[in-house]
């Protein structure tokens, strides 16, 4: 049985924009705008000396990332978009952890990405991305053949 779809250069759906060539470019480059908007508002927060590691990291899960991450179900993420939404990260996590005194030369430095990932626990944005957007393809496959969005996810369209 053939099915025939209407075809769309872009549509909305659940908050993010989707288009004819599935590029999330577009998607990825508003969120992102958003996310450093949402980080200026609360950068004084972050950079003061008065909070512990701890509550701005909770600050940053429960303010920042879920501007960032909001329909992310739906991204086809790659390299470049990986590497925007890692950097992003970065940043922001740089602004929470002092930086690190070096033995040898007793001057600051920057921590590596390395170092930064050591010190925080939770999983990096990449990670989460990719395990929302398993747990929807789960949720679409229990709904049943006889759905529409199964058929989408499952089936060869022509």
């Amino acid at each position: 049985m053939v099915r025939k779809f209407e075809s769309m250069e872009q549509f909305k759906y659940l908050g993010t924009t989707l288009t004819y060539q599935n590029s999330m470019q577009e998607e990825i480059k508003s969120r992102l705008k958003l996310g450093n908007a949402c980080y200026r508002s609360v950068q004084n927060i972050l950079s003061s000396s008065l909070l512990s590691k701890n509550i701005k990291i909770k600050i940053n899960r429960i303010i920042i990332f879920p501007v960032v991450s909001s329909g992310c179900e739906t991204w086809s993420v790659t390299m470049r978009e990986e590497r925007r939404l890692r950097l992003f990260e970065n940043r922001v996590l740089r602004s929470i952890v002092e930086s690190k005194r070096d033995e040898v030369t007793g001057e600051y430095r920057r921590l590596h990405n390395e170092e930064l990932n050591d010190l925080y626990s939770l999983p990096i944005i990449v990670r989460v991305i990719k395990s929302r957007r398993m747990r929807c393809a789960g949720h679409v496959s229990r709904r049943g053949e006889g759905r529409g969005i199964y058929r989408v996810l499952v089936e060869k369209l022509e």
